[in-house]
């Protein structure tokens, strides 16, 4: 199921530049030279179709993928923009980098990065954890938008 954020009364994120400064992370857009590293991070971590998802949210001018890093290394990334406009995802955390924080900052960044685009709402497509979705941005879930843009697709 697919879930809407209403971008006009996004909360502003007061919990994330202190949880990411005191963990050491940093939250930033993703430059075109990082492609390659990137897209294959995310497909040895959370497969190919995200990975292609994330080359087009890359391949934007600016780009559409927001990136982690600690210590130099990448350990999360967030895309909007890559599936369909408006949409917000894929997004993924390293699985040793968990309850930092991190997914809500990276998700932070893309929906304010989808507010600064000019958009009143937000897309979360097939949303997996929607418990954090609720309650980090106050997404709703659209009624009948299963199986939504997903339908259909190729699978290996």
């Amino acid at each position: 199921m697919d879930y809407l954020v209403n971008l006009s009364t996004l909360p502003q994120d007061t919990k994330s530049p202190d949880a990411m400064a005191k963990a050491g992370v940093t939250i930033r857009r993703a430059l075109p030279p990082e492609l390659k590293l990137i897209v294959r991070w995310i497909g040895e971590h959370f497969g190919d179709a995200w990975a292609s998802e994330a080359t087009v949210a890359m391949t934007r001018q600016p780009p559409t993928c927001f990136i982690a890093t600690r210590e130099g290394k990448l350990i999360g990334f967030a895309c909007h923009e890559a599936t369909a406009p408006d949409f917000f995802g894929p997004t993924g955390v390293d699985e040793s980098m968990r309850g930092l924080g991190v997914g809500r900052a990276l998700l932070f960044a893309s929906l304010n990065d989808l507010k600064t685009m000019g958009y009143g709402y937000a897309i979360i497509g097939d949303v997996g954890p929607s418990a954090f979705y609720e309650k980090a941005v106050g997404a709703t879930p659209i009624p009948d938008s299963a199986p939504g843009i997903y339908a259909g697709m190729l699978k290996s």
